[in-house]
């Protein structure tokens, strides 16, 4: 911004003054600016020396002196974008109390992680890391830093005690990279790992691996340190509750992420814990037909200063369903409207409530807690002691125990029947947990990630996103409804002032067109996956439209039907018509006899997609689906450099890696 100020100045002097008058002017004032800083300067150090006194409120940035005060020898570091490594550090540093130790759970980006050289002059001390694996093998934001440090560092971690669980995904190409670099690196440095690398599966169940890894984890720790199990297996609250009786009602947080009002008083820059409301201006049905419902929408940003590029990712943080919230009062018997805080029992701990307090129940139920998933097994284990019916309790905390039963149990009754905690509190009677326990015990709702639909080139006050709404019945009889995206298929924009707004934030992806306009590009993107295409196709129209020489771009789009549910197909047709889009390939999977899918449209253009690859450096983006498209479709450019390109398979696969390492075949995939 600052530079084209200055350009307008320029221009506006121009007439008055020739380009020798200004160079002399620029001399003039660059020789004063430079004379007032420097000569400024020696007499500023004893001043900025003053300022520098460490205020009395800094925060620890050290992990060892926090450990070293608070009686403290684990720490149990998380590296978590969606929550899931974060609650199961949580869990393994409640655990250490279980075996005569004392855990912490600590964020990596709040410390200064070269301390881990000195985790030593603690007895008995461990490290634990929780490590998640985020995108195309990806760090997650908060672990960014510590992965760069890793890589960078050499530092000595000789008498360094750790372990690594990681979080992972097995439908994608780079699973639980992350976690696996974690462990090969701190072994490297010369860190001594107690216990084996633990894996863990979400496109299998992710709990059961955890719940395993850690069954076995302990009795290593015990063996290790020589220690014992105290025996202690009742629950152990973290949190305690406190009613506010009289509470200025400005004091409480009605939604807010991080700052109080920070939703009624906006603040640039925005970002996961200060997002921007966005007054939603377009909210369209976009498929003709069908049972399903896919939606167009479109936030504004103007005056936000939010910049994005084609490929980045909207983060929107929804709010549940009241119906389930009220539900949930009616069933425990509580007012929602109690004004409460719950707070660390732990006075040193960084985490002083488990969400912003003080708040209400019911604002914690409806912004700030995941009251639709399945819960997790430590959930189930802590709420059994609640239950009166003692067949109850045994099967709650069955299910949470790691023997065959019981995990078969947990899978069949839990998380194939989809039951959230409400179906839980329903359909057992007999459990009747005080609420503030089950807030404890809840995890945090999420922001939700849409591919960004649009290019900032052509809309950049406004961001597009295109999505699917998610609604099924589950075996118990009920209607699941997907959090984020019922909640965004009633945000309509309405003319009479009230403004239906989303709070939003991005983050920057990997996801990016060729650096050259002149590189192909071959876009795969079924369903919803056709959101980033569609900023990538505006944004080749308008370097087109800037004279810029624009490659071959070719889209593989695919649907259920012609007639129900051909996303944006006005304008995809109209780019085609205009050039823009080379050639637009669509699979109507159920308008024939046999199934047709992207990749059998790719198998039917092999030639012109060898060529594209292979001569003319073209750029291969895929979008969607993790489980089977994405699979299926790099199977089928296997297939294809193995017939056009004369390879054995192990040569096609290692030249679509190659593809990837250099940045030429990009995926935007979920599961």
């Amino acid at each position: 911004e600052n530079t084209s100020v200055s350009q307008e100045k320029d221009q506006s002097l121009k007439p008055l003054l020739s380009n020798l008058d200004i160079f002399l002017f620029s001399l003039i004032v660059g020789l004063f600016v430079y004379w007032v800083v420097f000569r400024k300067k020696t007499e500023a150090i004893p001043e900025f020396k003053k300022l520098e006194t460490p205020a009395p409120t800094a925060r620890e940035t050290s992990f060892i002196e926090k450990m070293k005060k608070t009686g403290k020898n684990i720490v149990v570091f998380y590296g978590s974008q969606t929550g899931t490594a974060e609650e199961f550090a949580n869990r393994l540093s409640k655990d250490a109390q279980r075996y005569g130790m004392k855990g912490m759970a600590a964020d990596p980006e709040e410390y200064d992680m070269s301390e881990l050289s000195r985790l030593k002059e603690i007895d008995n001390s461990l490290a634990i890391f929780c490590m998640a694996t985020y995108g195309e093998g990806d760090p997650t934001d908060n672990a960014q830093d510590f992965y760069d440090w890793l890589q960078e560092g050499d530092a000595d971690l000789d008498g360094l005690n750790y372990t690594v669980f990681s979080l992972g995904n097995k439908t994608y190409e780079h699973y639980n990279a992350m976690g696996k670099y974690v462990d090969k690196r701190l072994s490297e440095l010369g860190a001594k790992r107690i216990f084996d690398l633990g894996l863990g599966d979400d496109d299998g169940n992710l709990e059961e691996d955890f719940v395993s890894w850690r069954e076995q984890f302990w009795p290593a720790v015990c063996e290790h340190f020589g220690v014992e199990a105290t025996g202690e297996e009742s629950s152990i609250r973290q949190y305690e509750l406190k009613v506010h009786e009289d509470l200025n009602m400005n004091k409480i947080y009605t939604g807010e992420l991080g700052r109080l009002k920070s939703f009624e008083n906006q603040k640039p820059p925005f970002d996961s814990k200060n997002p921007f409301l966005a007054p939603v201006t377009v909210n369209r049905k976009l498929n003709k037909g069908g049972d399903r419902h896919l939606m167009h929408l479109e936030l504004d940003i103007t005056g936000s200063k939010i910049r994005y590029e084609s490929g980045d990712h909207v983060a929107v943080y929804p709010t549940n369903d009241a119906t389930i919230v009220n539900r949930l009062g009616e069933v425990l018997g509580v007012d929602l409207d109690t004004v409460i805080s719950l707070n660390n029992l732990d006075e040193e701990s960084n985490k002083k409530h488990p969400f912003p307090c003080p708040t209400t129940y019911r604002t914690a139920l409806t912004h700030y807690l995941d009251i639709t998933n399945s819960p997790r097994t430590n959930v189930l284990y802590e709420l059994a002691q609640y239950a009166s019916d003692p067949k109850d309790q045994e099967n709650m905390r069955k299910m949470a125990s790691s023997s065959p039963e019981g995990k078969a149990l947990y899978q069949s009754w839990v998380l194939d029947s989809c039951r959230n905690i409400l179906a839980i509190l329903e359909d057992l009677p007999s459990l009747r947990p005080p609420i503030d326990h089950l807030c404890e015990l809840l995890p945090r709702l999420q922001a939700r990630y849409y591919s960004i639909a649009s290019s900032s080139k052509v809309h950049p006050n406004s961001i597009h996103i295109c999505a699917v709404v998610v609604e099924y019945k589950t075996k118990t009889g009920r209607t699941n409804k997907g959090v984020a995206t019922n909640w965004l298929k009633s945000k309509v924009p309405t003319d009479n002032g009230h403004k239906a707004t989303v709070p939003m934030y991005i983050r920057k992806s990997q996801f990016r067109l060729p650096f050259k306009a002149s590189n192909p590009v071959i876009m795969i993107g079924p369903g919803t996956g056709i959101a980033p295409f569609m900023g990538f196709i505006q944004e080749r129209a308008w370097l087109r439209e800037q004279g810029k020489e624009v490659g071959e771009t070719v889209l593989y789009f695919g649907c259920r039907h012609k007639n129900e549910d051909f996303l944006y197909q006005e304008e995809l047709e109209a780019f085609e018509k205009e050039g823009v889009l080379t050639r637009l390939n669509v699979a109507f999977s159920r308008d024939q006899e046999h199934k047709v899918y992207v990749q059998h449209q790719l198998k039917n253009n092999k030639e012109a997609v060898w060529r594209q690859i292979h001569t003319d450096n073209a750029h291969i983006y895929i979008c969607g689906d993790a489980r089977n498209m994405a699979r299926d479709v790099q199977t089928t450019f296997y297939e294809i450099a193995e017939e056009l390109g004369g390879m054995m398979h192990t040569q096609a696969v290692d030249y679509i890696k190659k593809l990837m390492t250099k940045g030429r075949y990009s995926q935007d995939v979920w599961s």
